[in-house]
């Protein structure tokens, strides 16, 4: 029921009196304002302006609010508030029928204030909030009505859970600027749940507060006529404010009640009617405004501020605009036809929608029917695409990579398993083990060997959860630090630390111990090799090369235990790894941290490589293809490239971002075979699947410890040869520093972290893939 202005005064003043607190002149101005507008316009709306407000005005105001027939309530904030945020979200619950703009940017709101807000939800149409608690945003309450959602400055936010946006079907325009925000495929996950998203930017125009079009953007085409045009004439309003100011003091002077409940005595009367809903823009200084006519400015107009670090990925616009094919305007910049087509090229050129070149998602179910009957698959329409689908089902791998591409299609985040728990109690009051180099089983699909950094040597099984063998320290606390199977032999593994120790286990000769677990019979001891940091044994097992921070590498006959040869001076700087090929018993090659690449072959007197080939970057590792036609080259800080082994020419340049960190050591590898790289560094918390011909990236996937709102250092990583999207990652802890463990990471099944024998929530990653 609609109300005149005496009788919203009167109900207010009654409010203050029973809850014994003195009027705030503020709401009394906003109440006679809404009061003002039901008269002339029919339709109100009520300003609650928090900075104008205390904690105990709060109580009156929603008692208020519930009397007052109001059409609409508008929150806001400009500066720090001393209101309790638990009395903004009461009141805000109070008038959630009724509420359209919450805009608390300038208050920095707790985690727990926020987790109520996104579980709840809100009736708003324009939220603005701030907070530098949230690391990941998950909302899952219902914003049904929200049209624009502003999170700028929320500078812990690094990350968006996939489904955060599904509960806003209305969702128009999303701003992010000065946040962490930084991977691709995570935010195009999320993102792609708006199907009404038009505006989006995590950066700004310098002169743009909103997410449109910036007047330079558009050479001008804004018409300044509409700029500042209202929707309300509010001539009759402005006229009041004389009266409405006199009028109040008038009632709190005349009631010495109020007088008594409070000890303000000098009220400030304040009536502002500015803020009315205004159609167009005036993000722009008129004198701006003017000069961005001229189109000869433009350009130099545009200047971007508070980039998130999204801003800075490769190709960071065009990704977005081909991910996002409803989006008008990207960071205050349109997106005009020609910008589309150009993001399509792009995208296509340096990015894979989904594995092994599939065009769009498929069900698992329909690539099993496919697959049972033969028959061609839904998403060729064309007769071309048919065509080349039916040459395809040749391929005996044609519908085990339909599966594949079918369940990360519908895979929200990758599984991960951690490792640690299996070797928690391996020795009585130990602490767990910490690993420093692990390696699959060549052909058991579930063993798994790993060194410590305290010289311990542990062969697992990593799918049933259990230690097979536990080789104890090498005699001295030393890490290792080289680990190999032999190829023909696989229940024989080679060991190194980091002291020159050279040991050869047989995994089969163990006595079980009931308390201590399984210690290993006498190994086969060799010549140490001093400061050694990689070893790998030739493809038939009768010998094993060794490299470390030297120039130096070594040759070992496995048989007889001796050393063979000791060749100097093979490289300028110390040579991290060195490998042999993976068919040619006389083929090796060595990498060193002075950016260059040799191959060698045995057969000759190696005085001479086959050839060299350099990096920009001092060179981390290098090894093999699985079929010796590739070498993969990874050097400090994601240089990662992909050379013919026949004579080091490039192949592939994976063009991955550089940090600009020293100490960023880069280690890659391949995974299915050789169809697909993964590619991780020391000092990031990502990892990166690249098609290993196209050198286009599938997708990337970031590893965080939630509980203790930690990253997770990637320090290496290998694929599982059994299961294709299969790997392993070693993994630093930035938080504790001494922490490590080996988390398995399944590309293919959606899941969040679990321990291997227990379902412990806390960890986490993400991911986006091609949609």
């Amino acid at each position: 029921m609609s109300l005149d202005s005496s009788s919203i005064i009167a109900r207010y003043l009654n409010s203050c009196k029973l809850h014994e607190v003195m009027p705030n002149v503020a709401v009394l101005s906003h109440l006679y304002k809404a009061s003002m507008q039901e008269e002339v316009q029919k339709w109100s709306t009520l300003v609650v302006s928090l900075d104008e407000l205390e904690d105990h005005d709060m109580l009156p105001l929603v008692d208020m609010v519930h009397l007052f027939n109001v059409d609409a309530v508008d929150i806001f904030s400009t500066s720090k508030s001393v209101v309790k945020q638990e009395s903004v979200v009461s009141l805000m619950r109070a008038v959630n029928s009724t509420l359209r703009i919450v805009d608390l940017q300038d208050t920095l709101f707790r985690k727990d204030i926020l987790w109520d807000l996104f579980q709840g939800g809100l009736n708003c149409q324009l939220l603005k909030l701030r907070s530098t608690e949230i690391r990941k945003l998950n909302i899952v309450g219902s914003f049904m009505q929200l049209h624009t959602l502003n999170l700028d400055f929320s500078s812990s936010l690094t990350s968006l859970e996939k489904d955060c946006f599904t509960c806003m079907p209305k969702l128009m325009r999303l701003s992010m600027c000065g946040t962490r925000i930084a991977d691709l495929w995570t935010t195009r996950a999320a993102l792609s749940r708006l199907p009404s998203l038009t505006e989006l930017r995590f950066q700004n125009c310098i002169c743009c507060k909103d997410t449109g079009p910036c007047l330079a953007s558009s050479n001008g085409t804004g018409s300044p006529a509409t700029v500042g045009k209202l929707l309300i004439n509010q001539d009759s309003l402005n006229d009041s404010v004389d009266k409405v100011s006199n009028h109040f003091g008038g009632i709190l002077s005349s009631d010495p009640s109020f007088a008594a409940t409070s000890g303000r005595t000098d009220l400030q009367l304040e009536v502002s009617f500015g803020d009315l809903h205004v159609q167009g823009r005036d993000d722009c200084p008129e004198d701006i405004n003017f000069k961005l006519r001229d189109t000869s400015v433009v350009s130099k107009m545009y200047l971007s501020c508070h980039p998130s670090p999204i801003c800075y990925e490769k190709h960071y616009r065009e990704y977005m605009i081909a991910s996002l094919p409803h989006l008008e305007v990207l960071d205050n910049f349109p997106v005009r036809k020609i910008d589309r087509e150009m993001a399509n090229t792009v995208f296509s050129q340096y990015y894979e929608y989904l594995p092994y070149k599939r065009r769009q998602k498929e069900n698992v179910a329909s690539v099993l029917h496919m697959r049972e009957t033969g028959r061609g698959n839904a998403y060729h329409n064309k007769s071309s695409q048919i065509k080349e689908a039916v040459s395809c089902r040749k391929s005996p791998h044609f519908y085990s990579r339909s599966l594949c591409a079918a369940k990360i299609g519908s895979s929200a985040s990758p599984s991960l398993h951690k490792m640690s728990n299996i070797s928690d109690n391996i020795k009585e009051g130990s602490e767990s083990l910490r690993p420093r180099q692990f390696e699959y089983h060549p052909t058991n699909p579930s063993l798994m060997a790993f060194g410590t950094l305290d010289g311990d040597v542990v062969v697992v099984n990593h799918d049933a959860g259990n230690i097979f063998s536990y080789i104890p320290l090498f005699g001295v606390t030393n890490s290792i630090l080289g680990l190999c199977w032999l190829n023909k032999n696989p229940s024989k593994l080679l060991a190194g630390s980091d002291s020159g120790s050279l040991r050869l286990y047989d995994i089969n000769d163990t006595l079980q111990k009931a308390e201590s677990g399984c210690s290993s019979s006498s190994p086969v001891v060799f010549d140490k090799f001093e400061q050694l940091t990689s070893l790998h044994v030739n493809s038939t097992d009768d010998q094993f090369l060794t490299s470390g921070y030297s120039k130096k590498v070594a040759i070992y006959d496995i048989c007889s235990g001796k050393r063979l040869h000791l060749f100097s001076d093979m490289h300028r700087e110390p040579i991290n790894v060195a490998k042999f090929a993976h068919h040619s018993p006389n083929l090796l090659v060595t990498s060193s941290f002075d950016r260059d690449v040799k191959l060698w072959d045995l057969r000759q007197t190696p005085n001479q490589p086959c050839y060299t080939t350099s990096s920009s970057r001092g060179n981390v590792m290098v090894c093999f293809s699985p079929d010796d036609l590739y070498l993969l080259v990874s050097s400090v800080d994601n240089e990662v490239k992909q050379l013919l082994s026949v004579d080091g020419r490039l192949q592939t340049d994976f063009g991955i971002a550089s940090t600009g960190s020293a100490h960023n050591y880069t280690r890659s590898y391949y995974m299915n075979g050789r169809d697909y790289v993964i590619s991780g560094s020391s000092d990031e918390s990502i990892v990166r699947v690249c098609c290993a011909q196209t050198g286009r990236r599938l997708m990337d996937y970031c590893l965080e410890d939630r509980a203790l709102e930690s990253p997770i250092l990637v320090q290496s990583l290998r694929s599982d040869p059994f299961r294709h999207f299969h790997m392993a990652v070693l993994a630093s802890y930035v938080r504790p520093s001494s922490r490590r463990d080996i988390i398995k990471v399944n590309l293919l099944e959606s899941g969040t972290y679990a321990d291997e024998d227990s379902n412990k929530e806390g960890f986490s990653s993400s991911y986006g893939h091609g949609g």
